[in-house]
C-alpha cells in the first residue's frame, strides 16, 4: 500500500510551525445569543484534538467555522497560516465526518469512497488506486462493491472515514462520528480512529461529549462551557490538575470541598481513605458513614464531613471491600487525603 496518504499542504502558506489551523478573537452570535465567546485556539498539525463538553458548550459551532459552513460573527479562522474566516467550505481542502454518515446509498462502498476524488476529476485509474489504498486503511478493501444498506453501522462508519480521507484532506473534522454505534463498537472504532490518524499523520479534529472518549483519544484536549474554552491540555495533564470546579465535575471527580488552609479543592473517591490512622495527611476530616454499596473488590462509602469551611459536604470514598467491612450508616470515622491527591480549583462553582 502506499504511503502518500497524509494531508497535502497548500503551496506558499505561511502558518506557524507545527499550527495546523487557529482561532484569533473568534465570536459567533446567533441573535442575542452567543454560541462562541472570543475564543483562542492552536490546533496543532499531525495531531487529534478534541473539543469536549455538554451540549450547547459551542464544540459543534466551533467546528462548523473551522469547515466553513459558518462565518464567525468577529475574529479570524487561520488554516495552516491562510486567512480562511470567509473562505468557502469547498476550497479549504479539509474532510468532515457527520454524525449521520450522510453516504450515498445508491453507490457502492468504493463509489461512496470515490466520489469527491471525481468530483475533483482525477483520472480514473488514479481514482481506483487510491480507493483501494484508502479501504484498505480502514479495514474494508472486501466490500468495495457492496452497497451500505449491506453494512453494519460500524462499517458504515468507516466507509465514511475512508471517503473523507481519500480526497487527503489538509484536516478532518469529525463531528460526534461514534454517537450512533453502541457502546462495544464505540470502543473498537475509538482504537480504530487512533490507529488511523497515527498511520496517516493526518491533523483530526474530533467534536465529542464523551469525556472517556476524549481522554483516550486526544492528544490534545479542549474543554467548552457556555460558548468560551475552560481548559486546554494534554488528557493526562488535564484530568491531574482540573482548572475548576466544572472541568473537575465534567471528568468525573466527586468530592469538592474546602480544606485545613481554607483552599477549595477536589479529591477522587479512590484517594479519600476512611478510618486511616496517618496523621500526616494534609486532609483530615471527621465524618460520619451515609451508606456503602458492594461492588466485589471495593466498596463506595458515602459520608458526610464538615469541611474547613464550616460546611457539611457529601463524599464519597472508594476504599476495598475488606477494609470497609465495619463501615456501616451511622458509623462515626474520619476520612482523610495526601497533599498529592488534592486538586486546588480555581473556583467553587457556585453562581
Amino acid at each position: 500500500m502506499s504511503n502518500d496518504l497524509p494531508a497535502v499542504r497548500t503551496a506558499g502558506a505561511t502558518d506557524a510551525a507545527g499550527i495546523a489551523a487557529e482561532f484569533i478573537g473568534v465570536t459567533q452570535r446567533f441573535g442575542t445569543f452567543t454560541a462562541v465567546d472570543d475564543i483562542d485556539l492552536r490546533i496543532p498539525e499531525g495531531k487529534l484534538t478534541t473539543l469536549l463538553g455538554p451540549s450547547g458548550c459551542g464544540k459543534t459551532t466551533s467546528l462548523r467555522m473551522l469547515a466553513g459552513y459558518t462565518r464567525p460573527t468577529s475574529g479570524t479562522i487561520r488554516i495552516h497560516g491562510v486567512d480562511s474566516t470567509t473562505l468557502p467550505p469547498e476550497k479549504r481542502g479539509l474532510g468532515m465526518v457527520f454524525q449521520s454518515y450522510a453516504l450515498f446509498p445508491h453507490l457502492t462502498v468504493a463509489e461512496n469512497v470515490g466520489y469527491g476524488l471525481k468530483l475533483r476529476k482525477m483520472s480514473t485509474k488514479d481514482i481506483q488506486r487510491r480507493v483501494t489504498e484508502t479501504l484498505d486503511l480502514v479495514g474494508l478493501a472486501h466490500l468495495g462493491a457492496s452497497k451500505p444498506k449491506k453494512l453494519s453501522g460500524g462499517q458504515q462508519q468507516r466507509v465514511a472515514l475512508a471517503r473523507a480521507i481519500a480526497i487527503r484532506p489538509r484536516l478532518l473534522l469529525l463531528d460526534e462520528p461514534l454517537s450512533n454505534l453502541d457502546a462495544r463498537l464505540r470502543v473498537q472504532m475509538r482504537a480504530e480512529l487512533r490507529r488511523i490518524q497515527a498511520e496517516t499523520g493526518l491533523t483530526v479534529v474530533l467534536v465529542t461529549h464523551d469525556q472517556d472518549e476524549a481522554l483516550e483519544m486526544s492528544d490534545l484536549m479542549v474543554l467548552m462551557r457556555g460558548g468560551k474554552i475552560m481548559q486546554t491540555g494534554a488528557p493526562r495533564e488535564v484530568f491531574a490538575r482540573p482548572a475548576n470546579r466544572f472541568v473537575a465535575d465534567f471528568l468525573g471527580y466527586e468530592n469538592f470541598l474546602t480544606d485545613q488552609s481554607k483552599t477549595f479543592v477536589t479529591v477522587r473517591p479512590e484517594h479519600l481513605a476512611v478510618g486511616a490512622d496517618d496523621t500526616g495527611d494534609a486532609l483530615r476530616l471527621d465524618a460520619t458513614v451515609v451508606s456503602t454499596a458492594f461492588r466485589g473488590v471495593d466498596l463506595l462509602v458515602t459520608l458526610d464531613a464538615v469541611d474547613g469551611a464550616g460546611e457539611t459536604v457529601r463524599l464519597l470514598a472508594d476504599v476495598r471491600a475488606g477494609d470497609g467491612a465495619v463501615l456501616t450508616p451511622g458509623t462515626r470515622t474520619t476520612v482523610s487525603a495526601g497533599g498529592a491527591h488534592l486538586v486546588p480549583l480555581h473556583d467553587s462553582g457556585k453562581e
